[in-house]
């Protein structure tokens, strides 16, 4: 903790107002050589709501290496007691595995897709790295859901994310649809900052990471915010791909079916929003969770034979 000035305020003994975002959305815009695949409309949609969704963005061939890559890791027993798997509470199955890019090698391929990488940098103005990556795994019958949040919040309280100049990229392994736990976003929400109640016990991340219960926004708050955009879960087929800014609001609901949800998601930082101290926490989360130190920018990666030839245009 520390008693530097704080722009977003968070972990508060008492209930604070949320309050506009203070800075811009599609940060481009400022930037003017930052061109990139997205036109107007994509960047207008972007800014009003908070996310894009590109439906069948990959071939579904191409996610299937990581399913492999997920089995053997099962079967990694080091890797299975480290800090860098979460499972689920309920089940014990692996729910996340977190540094997949430096796990993967065709995760690490994958984050530099020079389609995905050209629309990050101009969403960000700037060079990027992967702030953190990991593939989250809700089985049948079986996965918990995630309660309401902001992933900058979080970033911001215990990790030092000093601004909000992020993007998340969630990679569909598996199809999404409507009963399986998909991904649910506010849209607009990003436009606003909503302070969390509740002071960061030491290492909380142990906890919050299987159940999130620190940085769930006001119930009040939520409810405003939904009834101003309503609420999207976009659905589509392995290989659909969703970009979301890093502070719009979203959760997901428990898989009642009995068909798997497998997403991969990496966030990108701006090589010019680089982690500080953590605002809002006693001490600094590890490395898998907010990277320090593997902060230089991304190089794109052009050999992608299996990808499919599909452009960048968002559905919605």
């Amino acid at each position: 903790m520390t008693d530097r000035f704080d722009p977003f305020p968070t972990r508060l003994k008492d209930y604070h107002q949320p309050f506009g975002r203070l800075d811009p959305i599609v940060h481009a815009r400022n930037q003017r050589r930052w061109d990139g695949p997205l036109d107007e409309v994509a960047l207008s949609r972007y800014e009003r709501d908070g996310f894009l969704w590109f439906d069948g963005f990959f071939s579904h061939e191409s996610v299937l290496p990581f399913f492999q890559e997920l089995r053997e890791m099962a079967e990694d027993e080091s890797l299975m007691r480290s800090e860098q798997v979460i499972t689920d509470p309920r089940s014990g199955a692996i729910r996340s595995v977190f540094g997949m890019h430096e796990l993967s090698e065709h995760f690490d391929k994958l984050t530099r897709d020079p389609r995905i990488l050209g629309m990050v940098r101009q969403l960000l103005g700037s060079e990027v790295y992967i702030h953190q990556s990991r593939i989250n795994d809700k089985f049948g019958f079986e996965g918990s859901g995630f309660n309401w949040h902001s992933d900058f919040e979080t970033w911001h309280a215990e990790d030092g994310m000093p601004r909000m100049r992020a993007v998340s990229a969630s990679l569909m392994l598996t199809d999404n649809n409507e009963f399986n736990g998909p991904l649910m976003l506010i849209p607009g929400s990003h436009h606003h900052f909503v302070p969390c109640v509740g002071e960061t016990p030491e290492q909380n991340w142990k906890d919050s990471l299987k159940s999130q219960r620190l940085g769930v926004p006001d119930k009040k708050a939520l409810a405003t915010l939904a009834n101003r955009g309503g609420i999207q879960a976009p659905k589509g087929p392995a290989g659909s791909l969703l970009l979301f800014e890093c502070n719009t609001l979203h959760a997901s609901n428990e898989n009642m079916s009995p068909w798997p949800r497998s997403n991969l998601f990496f966030v990108y930082n701006s090589v010019d929003n680089q982690l500080e101290s953590p605002f809002a926490a006693p001490s600094p989360r590890p490395e898998h969770l907010g990277a320090r130190k593997k902060t230089a920018p991304l190089t794109m990666y052009d050999d992608f034979p299996e990808l499919s030839q599909q452009g960048v245009s968002p559905l919605r």
